[in-house]
């Protein structure tokens, strides 16, 4: 096969603005390079282990995997080489020509709108290759698929200036070699003891051998790695910084992980887990296509990473390992789907996981308030997606109310249940797009007024929460916007002294209001839940209601049409003035109505019809001198 001239090729845009942000160096920190590099190398030979499972011409017999690192002071150069899978011409183009992954947009804006020393970023969307223009001002690589037979070589090379080159050469070696030309300000990196720190650093767990040269001799290699997977040391021998310095590397975040859990099975099914749950949520937490972090090892080799088999989907934040000791070597997706012994790894996984967060929850109530800020919205999905860990997570959630000091939510069903009225039957809440709609809606004032506490909920996800949570401890869930609410034990003296009295017939009124509004609402009566506003919508107890037909339409689903009941407060002056006879009475409804849908936070359907009917009511009132 003849070796193919040289082809150059641009970037892709987004390609183009992440190389000019690293040559550009927004971080400080640029030694994470080395880290980057390394861990594509281990997982370039991790995969190579795992084809050669089913086809065994990839690798000979006894053909050791390894990494190794070595230096040119004289040229100021740092070449990294791994015998591993190799990428064809296809792979390099597809690999490092383009950014094969969603979100890029937000991953770059991330990047450039911080400006700051966190390198936790890079690497989180496939792209920490690119931390060599950190320190590099030309890069070459040589690779060659281990599948690939014809003695030949893809060069690629670039100086990160929005182009790079590819050509086919002779050269036989199976892997990946990168060479790097260091910038002047990076000299710091041609130091062998310098390197070798910063490999001790982020890469002593990686199984693989990392080979350096020797001080002083040309062809003597030395591993410079500990090499033993920390997850199969005893929890006693690791310390917390080898338990970061691997979080790191495995998530590319260079902050301390909240929580670190690390574990070993015996019994039926031997296993070790170590899982950790990030401080920050990554700003991808909601995107269908994300990672789902865990990585799958069967002693000790790996076999696929991100599987989102060994987690529920509601605990997709966690990152970290789980390795088997008693599954097959060549595990297929398909096998994953339909194996007991994965079902009760993730179901114990998921079990220990919950344990943890409920002893935080209990002992540190600080460190549970940064967790339940940063994931308490996917931890909420487990209660619909998880009928066998609902008590549980039951116990995890946390609320804003009427009786916590500001928006953090920090109430939980157990500290709402303490604070309950005597007589008080029913978890009450409400459902809002914010918690400022929610903290004023005209819903609320009966409760407060009677110093009953309300649950404030404003997440997408409450809506379907209390729909697969109907009670708690014995006491139902009741919305404060839907259907009547029985009240009476929340009658103080005054209460029992008005309803003494004898109060107008509104029945007429009422008949005449709901025949002007129509199809419009489903029915218009007096109200129990008003004190100061002289309208409100509610729904059924069995309607969807106004908050979810908004969710479900913002989502592009088709939803039930939301027919409200139009309450109106009997007391209000607006109401009191107004009869069956009143000349106004049409336009009166429909302010009334319409006020009401804008206390919902839904849009008015003809607000021009809206202001025409204020101003005509404001103009009766100061011809009135009112």
């Amino acid at each position: 096969m003849p070796v193919e001239s040289k082809e150059t090729h641009n970037f892709e845009t987004e390609v183009q603005q992440l190389l000019h942000l690293m040559i550009h160096s927004l971080y400080s920190n640029k030694e994470i390079f080395l880290r980057e590099l390394i861990s594509n190398a281990s997982d370039a030979c991790d995969r190579l282990r795992f084809e050669a499972l089913t086809d065994k011409g990839l690798i000979d017999e006894g053909d050791q995997l390894s990494i190794e690192v070595s230096l040119n002071d004289k040229d100021k150069t740092i070449t990294v080489r791994d015998n591993g899978i190799g990428m064809s011409k296809e792979d390099v183009i597809a690999n490092i020509g383009t950014i094969a992954r969603s979100g890029t947009k937000q991953f770059l804006n991330s990047l450039s709108q911080k400006k700051t020393e966190d390198t936790q970023l890079i690497g989180q969307f496939g792209v920490g290759f690119y931390s060599v223009f950190l320190v590099a001002d030309h890069v070459e690589l040589i690779t060659k698929h281990a599948s690939t037979n014809n003695g030949h070589s893809i060069r690629w090379s670039s100086d990160g200036s929005g182009e790079y080159t590819l050509e086919t050469i002779e050269d036989d070696r199976r892997g990946t070699q990168i060479t790097l030309r260091l910038k002047n300000e990076a000299n710091e990196f041609a130091d062998s003891l310098r390197i070798r720190n910063i490999i001790e650093r982020y890469s002593d767990h990686i199984s693989f051998p990392i080979n350096m040269l020797k001080k002083d001799t040309e062809d003597e290699w030395e591993r410079v790695n500990k090499g033993a997977p920390i997850w199969a040391r005893p929890r006693n021998e690791v310390s917390e910084d080898e338990y970061k310095q691997f979080y790191s590397t495995l998530s590319y975040d260079s902050e301390a992980p909240l929580v670190t859990l690390h574990n070993r099975v015996e019994g039926n099914i031997e296993y070790s887990t170590l899982f950790f749950i990030p401080a920050k949520a990554p700003f991808d937490l909601f995107d269908r296509e994300r990672r789902h972090g865990i990585n799958l090892y069967v002693r000790r080799i790996f076999i696929l990473d991100d599987s989102k088999h060994l987690m529920p989907n509601y605990l997709r934040f966690v990152r970290g390992v789980v390795d088997a000791s008693d599954l097959p070597l060549n595990v297929s997706r398909e096998f994953l789907q339909s194996n007991r012994d994965i079902d009760r790894i993730k179901s114990a996984s998921t079990k220990k996981i919950l344990t943890e967060l409920q002893r935080i929850s209990d002992k540190e109530s600080d460190k549970y308030q940064n967790l339940w800020n940063e994931y308490g919205q996917v931890i909420k999905e487990g209660i619909v997606e998880d009928s066998d860990n609902k008590t549980a997570l039951t116990k995890l959630l946390r609320f804003n109310s009427t009786h916590s000091p500001s928006d953090t939510q920090n109430v939980s069903l157990d500290d709402y249940v303490k604070r309950m009225a005597m007589k008080q039957k029913e978890i009450f809440f409400i459902t809002a797009d914010s918690q400022n709609m929610a903290r004023t809606s005209p819903h609320l004032e009966v409760f407060q007024k009677n110093n009953i506490e309300v649950l404030l909920l404003t997440d997408p996800v409450d809506e379907w929460l209390v729909s697969s949570m109907p009670e708690y401890d014995g006491k139902m869930l009741k919305s404060v916007a839907k259907g009547g609410l029985d009240l009476d034990y929340l009658n103080t003296q005054d209460n029992d002294k008005d309803s003494k009295q004898d109060k107008p017939d509104l029945s007429d009124l009422i008949s005449r209001m709901q025949e002007l509004l129509g199809e419009r609402v489903k029915e218009v009566k007096i109200s129990q839940r008003l004190t100061d506003s002289p309208a409100c919508l509610v729904a059924d107890d069995q309607d969807i209601g106004a908050n979810l037909e908004r969710i479900l339409q913002q989502m592009g689903q088709q939803s039930p049409k939301f027919m409200p009941i139009l309450e109106i407060n009997a007391e209000h002056p607006l109401v009191r003035q107004l009869s069956p006879d009143h000349e106004q009475l049409e336009n009166w409804t429909f302010v009334l109505f319409e006020q009401a849908m804008l206390s919902e936070g839904a849009s008015l359907p003809e607000p021009a019809a809206y202001v025409s009917r204020v101003n005509q009511l404001l103009g009766k009132i100061s011809l009135l001198g009112g």
